[in-house]
Parts: structure tokens; C-alpha cells; sequence
């Protein structure tokens, strides 16, 4: 049962919700890129253009897991219930996932000090970076199929989480990050890089809608029903703008993706498009945090612990926003072949 509203036990778990979500869709922005440029960096013409790729995100790819961090433990302070339920469900997926992003992270620093070794670290950098992707997905799809709780405890066997349609948003994440990466080195490089990926980007635009599309045509029939809420009463009419929005997204990045002196405008517009997304995926799940049954008061912990939890985050939060704008802002600018430490 939900406590009255306008009371701390029910604000806090909405704000914390807030939070936690906050934290994904940063680290899903900003950590997208990079393992974009890892899934594109087959598409490299040399070994020096990978280089290239590769230090356009150099300076600044290692700051964006603190965001991964704050989502995970802010789970696991504020919804312990969800915490546990999940990582007892999705434990091979989260695994690999970690596992993929610390190979991922070795290959990336591994490939400036090698000589004899840069095509084995390149070749590393490239599958840490497909395998993290693609097991991020797979943990997004399972979520939004539902992991339905039976007696207080999560479905039995290790890989329950495994179904065509986790596997489909493994896939469809994989081709988000591309386009992500290759809007980021149109924005980020000039000259053949860039029209490297210039050419890349309008084929990936098609891939991701024809994905989000599949995704969405699919969402209806799942147990879990995340997309009812669009459908009840009214509330199509209202929620229709987001993916209405999306279409006109699209059109306008399909539209830009060779348009010269409008550089920043396909990374902009991609980013856009995972807002959308994850904005209408909230909408599709609220009020539950784990659908189909688990709500985020029913999983959430004590008011006490979530106020305590609350004055650390008042000091945390604005340190990771400070330094990554600051991170970001001295970084800014093109990257020219060549530029970068090793």
C-alpha cells in the first residue's frame, strides 16, 4: 500500500528514483560514445585513424562509470528490495557487463604503450566495447520484460533473463552506441575521420529507428505490460508527443548527418533520441521500479536511511556534475589527428 501523498515516505522514494535514473541516463550519454567508438573502431581505415578515435575520447572516458557507480549505489541504498532482485536475476549479464568494461578499459590505456601488441589491444578495445554494450541492452530488456517475484523471491534458474527480446535490446543498444560514437566523431574530428563517420551515420539512423520500432511493436505483449499505462483512459494523448517527438528527431538527424558547418547538431540530436527513449520507458514502468510487480514504495528502505542518505548525496552529486563540466569544458573543440597523450 502507498503512503499519502505530499509525506517524506512517499517523496523521498520519488526523488531517490530520480536520482538513480538520473545517474543511468548520464552514464548512458556519456559512456555511450565511448563504447560507440569501440564498436565502430572496426570501420578504422589505419592504425592511425583508430588513433584518432581513440583520442578524441581519451581525456575524458574514465570519469563517466562514476555515474554507473551512483545508480548502483543508489539502488542499493534506497531500494534494497530492487537491489537484490535484480542482481540475484540479471547476475551473469551484470557480470559480463563489468567484465567487458574492465577489458574494455585495460585495452584502451594497454594500446597507447604497446608496439608489437596495438592490433591485439585494438582488437580488445573493440570486443569489450561490443560485449559491454551488448550486455547493457540485455539487462534493459530483461527489466522491461519484467522479473516477476514469486513468494518474495526472484524467478529460479541463472538464465531466466534469457528471451528473444533481451536479446533483441542487446542488439538494438549496440547500434544506439554506434550512432552515438559516430555523431561524437563528427562533432569532435575533422577531415577524413570525419567523413568517415559522416558516411556512417545515416545507415545507423535507419538501423536504430527500424530497432526502436521492433522494440516498441514488441513492448505490448510483453507480461510485464509497461506499455499500458499509454493506453489507459486518456493517456495516449497525452503521451503521444514523446513518440511523435522521436519521429521528428530522426527525420531532422537523418537530414543533418551531411550537412557541413553543423557539426554539433547529429551528437545533439542523438542524444535526443536516448532521452526520449528513456523517458518514455519511465512512463511505461511508473510507479514500479522492477516491473511487473514491484513498486518503488513497496522497495523502498526506511525514511531515516533515505534522509541520511540524502545530506551525503547533497555534497556528491554537485562534485560529479562540477567535475564533469569542468572535464568536459577543457576538453571542448576539435581533436586533431595526432593530438592526444600516450
Amino acid at each position: 500500500m502507498s503512503p499519502e501523498p505530499m509525506t517524506l515516505e512517499y517523496l523521498l522514494p520519488v526523488l531517490w528514483f530520480g536520482v538513480i535514473g538520473f545517474g543511468v541516463l548520464m552514464y548512458v550519454v556519456l559512456d555511450g560514445f565511448v563504447l560507440g567508438l569501440g564498436i565502430l573502431a572496426p570501420f578504422a581505415q589505419d592504425d592511425a585513424q583508430l588513433d584518432h578515435m581513440m583520442n578524441t575520447a581519451a581525456p575524458i572516458w574514465d570519469g563517466n562509470e562514476t555515474w554507473l557507480v551512483l545508480g548502483g549505489a543508489g539502488l542499493l541504498a534506497a531500494f534494497p528490495a530492487a537491489y537484490a532482485l535484480v542482481l540475484s536475476t540479471l547476475y551473469l549479464p551484470v557480470l559480463l557487463m563489468l567484465i567487458a568494461l574492465i577489458f574494455r578499459g585495460v585495452a584502451f590505456e594497454f594500446r597507447f604503450k604497446a608496439t608489437r601488441a596495438r592490433p591485439f589491444w585494438g582488437a580488445a578495445f573493440s570486443l569489450g566495447s561490443m560485449v559491454a554494450a551488448f550486455a547493457q541492452g540485455v539487462i534493459l530488456g530483461a527489466i522491461v520484460q519484467g522479473i516477476p517475484v514469486a513468494h518474495g523471491a526472484a524467478p529460479a534458474g541463472s538464465f531466466s533473463w534469457f528471451s528473444p527480446f533481451s536479446m533483441l535490446t542487446g542488439i538494438a543498444v549496440m547500434f544506439g552506441y554506434a550512432l552515438l560514437g559516430a555523431s561524437w566523431l563528427v562533432l569532435k574530428t575533422a577531415g577524413p575521420l570525419q567523413q568517415v563517420a559522416r558516411g556512417l551515420t545515416r545507415p545507423l539512423v535507419l538501423v536504430v529507428v527500424a530497432f526502436m520500432g521492433l522494440v516498441s511493436a514488441w513492448l505490448p505483449f510483453l507480461e510485464s505490460r509497461v506499455m499500458a499505462r499509454w493506453f489507459e483512459g486518456g493517456n495516449f494523448w497525452w503521451l503521444a508527443p514523446v513518440p511523435l517527438l522521436a519521429l521528428a528527431n530522426a527525420v531532422a538527424l537523418w537530414r543533418t548527418a551531411l550537412d557541413e558547418g553543423r557539426d554539433a547538431r547529429p551528437f545533439m540530436l542523438t542524444l535526443s533520441f536516448f532521452f526520449l527513449g528513456f523517458i518514455g520507458l519511465v512512463l511505461g514502468i511508473w510507479p514500479n521500479i522492477v516491473p511487473p510487480d514491484l513498486g518503488i514504495h513497496a522497495a523502498a528502505s526506511s525514511t531515516s536511511s533515505q534522509l541520511f542518505l540524502g545530506v551525503g548525496l547533497l555534497f556528491l552529486l554537485p562534485a560529479i556534475l562540477g567535475y564533469t563540466v569542468w572535464s568536459y569544458r577543457v576538453f571542448r573543440g576539435k581533436v586533431d589527428a595526432g593530438d592526444g597523450y600516450h
